[in-house]
């Protein structure tokens, strides 16, 4: 039952604590009292006091606790957008009177999607230490959907996703493109070829990944501007390395993104042929919230991975890159 002390009009002359907003985010992050009360490194006692200040100010719950479990009511999913952007202002107005405003220089949440993780990141790692030794990095590798979730969440600071994310309060900046290339049985009559054309697929099993993957919309997109209906076959991928062993194990061809070549024909037993042009690929970028003011941080990000990733041959630096 929601309090009486919560219905009705806010009281316009209140100003919330910043303790309120950092326990109603944590909260809405976490889920848990517990666990949101030693992210912030308070009592739980403490935590609940501040969220019930917020929301006694503002007249509105935000927070509905049973039994079970926590959960955001409307009005907290509403405003939780604006409950992170302050905090992240917050966060940055301490950072820059501190003397440290840069990003770059302390603790970063960085997210990858699954197709993208396995294959840059060893070179990204190893160069990103070298250029920047001041930065440690926590890596999250989750589908795209529950990234720009922890984004908007604040649970990451950004993360490299295939472009355009088109999440609103989330910028862009793209770093670089890579070709699709056909993977194939190391027997098959297309291994090797150069100018496969994408109707091609119409005649190929062609192996997808689980729903939730960008790369199954992307090779069915490939499909559809191919003018093809893919002939799709019952198995389905939770990983583009499982799906290429199933390619290997003759059920079917897969798309693969040109980073991921290197190490997925390592073995020997998968064969590539590359589209006619224009070959059909993607686009990678990093993503943030528009909100934490580290834009120029993060385009030097941006570029310092390209330009690592460019070093593999495997792909063409975007503009906004290299800027």
């Amino acid at each position: 039952m929601i309090s009486t002390r919560l219905i009705g009009m806010s009281d316009r002359s209140y100003q919330p604590s910043i303790a309120g907003l950092r326990a109603f985010v944590a909260l809405a992050r976490k889920r848990h009292f517990g666990s949101a009360a030693t992210e912030l490194g308070v009592s739980q006692p403490s935590l609940s006091q501040a969220l019930a200040g917020l929301e006694a100010g503002l007249g509105r719950q935000l927070i509905e606790r049973t039994t079970r479990r926590v959960f955001l009511t409307a009005e907290g999913e509403a405003l939780l957008p604006k409950a992170i952007a302050v905090t992240d202002a917050v966060d940055e107005f301490l950072s820059a009177a501190a003397g440290s405003d840069d990003p770059l220089t302390g603790t970063l949440r960085l997210g990858f999607i699954p197709t993208v993780a396995p294959y840059i990141l060893p070179t990204v790692l190893r160069g990103l230490a070298d250029r920047l030794p001041s930065l440690t990095l926590r890596v999250v590798e989750d589908q795209t959907a529950r990234l720009l979730a922890q984004l908007r969440e604040g649970s990451l600071d950004a993360a490299c996703l295939a472009l355009p994310a088109d999440a609103p309060g989330l910028a862009e900046i793209p770093m670089y493109a890579e070709d699709f290339v056909l993977a194939l049985p190391s027997d098959h009559p297309l291994a090797g070829r150069k100018r496969v054309d994408p109707s091609s697929l119409a005649d190929l099993p062609l192996l997808l990944l689980d729903e939730g993957h960008c790369l199954r919309d992307q090779a069915l997109e490939v499909c559809r501007l191919a003018g093809v209906r893919a002939d799709i076959g019952h198995t389905r991928a939770a990983s583009l390395a499982t799906a290429v062993q199933c390619v290997e194990g003759g059920l079917g061809v897969t798309l693969i993104p040109g980073t991921a070549v290197a190490a997925e024909t390592a073995g020997g037993d998968l064969a590539t042929a590359t589209f006619t042009t224009p070959r059909p690929g993607r686009r990678i970028g990093l993503v943030y919230r528009e909100s934490s003011g580290r834009g120029e941080s993060y385009q030097r990000l941006a570029s310092i991975i390209a330009r690592l990733v460019e070093q593999t041959g495997a792909v063409r630096v975007e503009k906004a890159a290299s800027i």
